[in-house]
């Protein structure tokens, strides 16, 4: 918005005026991305901190927390004065990611029965799909409202922070976390009340177990290191590592930038960028009505397969048809844009949802808020560097980054293949046997859970 560079980034906005400015250079402002990323380094840091929160305290006092400090940055953001206090709202909703994406996939993975986990958990990234869209809708709506319309639309972030903070004060607590708190009666209780019988002997005795395992765990972090936990570990860090190089979130933060650098104009951008939000959130139905029934891999695979297309054909038109100094024909703007809507498509029905559904669902009880909190830090981190870097990068690479994310792509499509075992229809708790059948971490796991004795890693 206008109002919003004028008051707080003006040599953006002047640099926004000059028409004869490079397309690909004329948002490269570092306090601009500075802002963007300030929340994903905030968020990296609240991650850690949730773990033990999570762990000690349960998984809804997370979420709380989380919705709580999304309303502390919506409320700053929204009367902000001057940048400092914008940065500090920035800082708090950063906090709230942290928190929120720590508790609430394995509140999901631990709440949901073993044949709708997958798609269960999927509610998670429609959930933030919805999210992103309902933002771009806000921004388009609010965008005539000068001067006071970016006020109108940071403050209506409000609204699910609200929703978020009070909802988790309704919601039970997951058996798993009850039953690792020492309070066995009441996890069994929950546990019977969300199967809807009270024939859970086996699934709750898998629960005491892990959790006997885990309250003798001292320092999660540490055994997380540990050998026999290594396919775990390296999941944890790649794929959300890869789910951020798919190049999403430049393409969604910066959709605006992008569409207005190919001429579309300030309202056509917002527009187009409510498009691609929109397709992101539908995608994600596909998703869950497909990842109990065909898999996690077929759905991660054929998702990377089409991204890599997607990628290496919009490279190539603005490789040829935009130049620093012009803006594209309309047709090829038309493309361009349905080739990026196929793109977000294919990544709201893989890697969107699954780069949370996989990590949140392979751990076992003793490691499992350790290692989501590593998952969290890990994407944190790398959004904080992509959207710190990716103005500077489109200036520099121009058209070449999207194959420099159409070849991460083709990597991590690979590393599925090859790495990552289907965990469809296994129960939570028994997920770690199926890194003793996979054909590669066999070799690298011990034939034999390691015992410690001294119960402090």
């Amino acid at each position: 918005m206008d109002g919003f560079l004028r008051e707080f980034f003006h040599s953006v906005y002047i640099s926004k005026q000059h028409a004869h400015e490079n397309n690909y250079c004329k948002y490269d402002n570092q306090g601009l991305a500075a802002f963007t990323s300030s929340l994903y380094f905030a968020g990296l840091v609240a991650s850690l901190v949730a773990s033990p929160i999570t762990r000690k305290y349960g998984r809804r006092t997370s979420i709380i927390c989380g919705g709580f400090s999304f309303l502390v940055g919506a409320t700053v953001n929204a009367a902000a004065q001057n940048l400092a206090m914008l940065l500090f709202g920035r800082i708090m909703l950063g906090v709230g990611i942290g928190f929120g994406n720590q508790a609430v996939p394995l509140y999901l993975s631990e709440m949901a029965p073993t044949h709708l986990r997958g798609a269960l958990n999927m509610m998670f990234q429609l959930a933030t799909t919805l999210g992103i869209f309902t933002a771009n809708m806000v921004n388009y709506g609010t965008q005539k409202l000068e001067p006071w319309g970016w006020r109108l639309s940071l403050g209506l972030a409000a609204i699910p922070a609200t929703l978020m903070t009070v909802g988790g004060c309704l919601l039970p607590e997951t058996p798993n976390s009850l039953i690792e708190m020492g309070s066995k009666e009441r996890g069994r209780k929950v546990l019977e009340r969300i199967r809807g019988t009270d024939k859970v002997d086996a699934e709750f005795e898998d629960m005491v177990d892990a959790s006997e395992l885990a309250n003798s765990i001292k320092h999660p972090f540490r055994n997380i290191l540990k050998k026999r936990n290594r396919p775990q570990l390296v999941m944890a860090i790649c794929m959300p590592t890869f789910q951020i190089l798919t190049g999403i979130n430049s393409i969604l933060f910066y959709a605006p930038v992008l569409f207005q650098s190919m001429g579309f104009g300030g309202n056509a951008s917002l527009y187009s960028s409510a498009v691609t939000g929109a397709v992101l959130a539908g995608s994600t139905f596909i998703s869950i009505a497909a990842v109990d029934r065909l898999g996690r891999r077929v759905l991660l695979i054929s998702g990377g397969i089409q991204m890599i297309i997607c990628q290496v054909i919009v490279a190539i038109i603005l490789g040829v048809k935009f130049g620093d100094n012009q803006e594209l024909s309309k047709g090829y703007s038309i493309l361009v844009v349905i080739v990026i809507c196929l793109f977000v498509l294919a990544f709201g029905w893989s890697w969107g949802p699954l780069g949370w559904t996989v990590p949140s669902e392979i751990f076992p009880l003793e490691i499992r808020s350790a290692g989501q909190s590593i998952t969290v830090a890990v994407n944190l981190l790398f959004t904080f560097i992509i959207a710190q870097c990716f103005l500077a990068m489109l200036c520099h690479f121009k058209f070449g980054i999207f194959l420099f994310f159409a070849s991460w792509i083709t990597v991590m499509t690979i590393f599925v293949y090859f790495f990552l075992p289907e965990t469809k229809g296994v129960p939570i708790e028994e997920i770690i046997f199926l890194w003793r059948k996979h054909w590669f971490w066999k070799k690298i796991i011990p034939e034999y859970p390691q015992v410690d004795d001294s119960h402090n890693v």
